[in-house]
């Protein structure tokens, strides 16, 4: 704590704020720097990811983790932490780019949204193993933080190794002008010879891909009205997911349960158990995700965030003041429904719907406004179900070279966009 003087006083004062307890920017500064870098790095990672390959990138990706890794485990001063931070949220960048990509080109289109999801799945595995970390080394006085945030170089080493042993997708190669070997790569990967249908597709598609691309640029593609609906659900849909203020309570987990009064040890295993909760739910997503459908996930979760968010902030509201913490019952009835919570986000928005403009400033969010940062949260929630409910239409099923027919033309906002559409120019879109 010698980098957080001030946080480390605060927490000690008998009459501090509790929802102010951990109010400061540096401490902002360290968590946010890596979502930041994240941000930055994801505009260039797609063009990286064209030009280097879905394979280099990845190995980029495990490159920079390491070396932030090695600088957090190893740093001296706050600058050195941040400069750590900033590394691995480069590689979150690429990592995000790089890999569901890849997995999105090797997967058959019957399974492609499950396989999509053991990315996410992953994702909460880490976070679940980082909190059993951080709980275990907690009790080393001096350099349990050094094992916490040095331990994230072991799976960028296993990452390192493994984008060593792949090879690139068949997509990759046929861009490439390799379509024998993207032949070959794709016999390998279905374990059969009789390929020849998506072998005709994915070449089909790269040599239409290329020749829109050499017509016009695909940055100004997106200016295109055809180009609309997709282009504002993929961004519409990135900004809700943050706003449901999962990333502020998964990241600062036992702050909020020191917040709410418990003992440091017993704040990281309360969130241990969300991380498990997060893990066990994203296994849900994997199963029903092709049988439910994306639209019915997400609809059924906002409804269960906001209930669950509704009633943490009035229990909150009641029970937390600024000096006192609420009782123990009440304490554990807030970790219960903040797993409920968690387990609505991780079978919909989690793996369905990345970086957190709200996380970055949670804890002065909290300190301003107490009890009703869940009430804010609550809000933006029904406002996501809306936008499911009326603009988001059902992709279950349907392969990609047929959405402009079975999905935008046939939905009641979106078709006016492509009704004096030309099909040779859309049918990449």
């Amino acid at each position: 704590m010698d980098d957080f003087p001030a946080v480390y006083a605060r927490k000690h004062r008998a009459k501090e704020n509790n929802y102010c307890k951990f109010d400061d920017q540096r401490l902002q500064l360290f968590t946010s720097s890596l979502y930041l870098a994240a941000l930055a790095t994801s505009f260039g990672a797609s063009m990286v990811c064209t030009r280097f390959g879905r394979k280099r990138t990845m190995q980029a990706t495990s490159v920079f983790f390491l070396i932030g890794a090695g600088l957090c485990a190893g740093a001296v001063n706050i600058v050195m932490l941040i400069i750590g931070r900033i590394s691995l949220g480069v590689g979150v960048g690429f990592g995000n780019q790089a890999a569901p990509l890849f997995l999105s080109e090797i997967t058959p289109a019957h399974i492609r949204g499950a396989l999509n999801i053991l990315f996410q799945l992953n994702v909460t595995i880490g976070i679940l193993v980082a909190n059993v970390v951080n709980y275990y080394t907690s009790n080393i006085h001096s350099a349990g933080w050094r094992y916490s945030l040095g331990g994230a170089g072991v799976p960028a080493a296993v990452l390192f190794l493994g984008s060593l042993i792949i090879t690139e997708t068949p997509t990759r190669l046929v861009e490439r002008g390799h379509c024998e070997a993207g032949r070959a790569m794709l016999e390998r990967i279905r374990s059969t010879k009789e390929v020849d249908d998506e072998f005709d597709e994915i070449k089909s598609a790269c040599e239409a891909a290329a020749a829109l691309c050499a017509e016009e640029k695909p940055f100004r593609r997106l200016r295109r009205r055809e180009s609309r609906p997709p282009l504002v659900i993929a961004i519409v849909m990135q900004i809700f997911q943050q706003f449901t203020g999962i990333n502020a309570i998964m990241f600062y987990a036992p702050v909020l349960f020191q917040t709410m009064g418990f003992e440091s040890n017993a704040s990281l295993l309360s969130a241990v158990v969300i991380g498990g909760v997060n893990v066990v739910s994203t296994l849900v997503s994997i199963i029903f995700v092709d049988k439910i459908g994306r639209r019915k996930l997400l609809l059924e979760a906002c409804v269960q965030m906001l209930i669950a968010q509704v009633t943490v902030g009035g229990i909150m509201w009641v029970h937390v003041k600024a000096n006192n913490s609420p009782s123990h019952p009440w304490a554990l009835a807030i970790v219960v429904l903040i797993c409920v919570y968690v387990s609505s986000f991780a079978w919909s928005w989690g793996p369905l719907g990345w970086l957190d403009p709200v996380g970055d400033a949670f804890l002065s969010m909290m300190c301003t406004m107490k009890a009703f940062i869940f009430f804010f949260f609550a809000i933006c929630i029904v406002i996501m179900g809306v936008f499911v409910l009326t603009l988001l239409p059902e992709t279950k099923g349907v392969p990609i070279d047929e959405m402009v027919d079975r999905v935008w033309r046939r939905h009641w906002f979106w078709k006016r966009y492509f009704s004096d559409a030309d099909d040779a120019k859309i049918s990449n879109c």
